[in-house]
């Protein structure tokens, strides 16, 4: 309730009474401003892009949910194996926190339909200064893309993962990237969204009418 009607913070600040009420009974890990977030992708998740693409990796796009995985991913490129890696942050169009900030303006954020991504706050521990880019995605794209992930690639993911999907195709056709290797993280499945609007169109119902046929099932 409090995530649907406040917004993010309107959870957090639930949690947190909730915590409050009862410290011996109830921990948060704050995972918008605990440091171990950021920590955990430099040690692993970094390194393990590094091996995967032999170093190659010229741009990374991420969406920006807490931060913590393009902070820590960009810091272990940047400052542990010294490559000038490209770093694009991902938010939603409807709510566009990043930007705003950047530009100086007066943050406004707003409603959206792409979960994990846009909080509608800055987190503590994005470091917004290893940041390159900030790419805004309609939230009507992201899910188009996830339904396109699904069906040509076989990779059920959620709709924050097509957001941060069509942003890398967008920088793809760029001319300054023409060549270069590009990395997209998609961090979560799309069946913790079954409920959501990312199970609204024409693909799956095909999928539910396959599965009603299916005598195995």
């Amino acid at each position: 309730y409090q995530r649907r009607v406040h917004g993010m913070s309107g959870a957090v600040a639930n949690a947190e009474q909730i915590a409050a009420s009862d410290p011996k009974k109830y921990f948060i890990p704050h995972q918008f401003e605990n440091p171990a977030n950021p920590l955990i992708h430099e040690l692993t998740t970094g390194p393990e892009i590094w091996d995967a693409t032999d170093g190659s990796m010229d741009v990374f796009v991420s969406g920006v949910g807490t931060g913590g995985t393009i902070t820590g991913v960009t810091r272990y490129w940047r400052k542990t194996m010294g490559k000038a890696v490209h770093t694009v942050a991902v938010e939603p169009l409807q709510s566009p926190i990043l930007t705003q900030t950047r530009a100086g303006e007066t943050l406004v954020p707003s409603p959206h339909r792409i979960q994990g991504i846009g909080a509608g706050f800055v987190p503590a521990v994005l470091d917004m200064d290893l940041i390159d880019d900030i790419e805004t995605i309609d939230q009507a794209d992201a899910i188009a893309m996830a339904h396109r992930l699904a069906a040509e690639e076989g990779i059920l993911c959620g709709i924050s993962c097509g957001a941060a999907a069509a942003v890398a195709v967008r920088m793809a056709h760029q001319e300054r990237f023409k060549g270069k290797t590009i990395v997209v993280i998609l961090p979560d499945a799309g069946e913790r969204y079954l409920s959501s609007p990312m199970f609204e169109g024409e693909l799956y119902k095909k999928v539910e009418q396959a599965n009603a046929s299916n005598p195995w099932l």
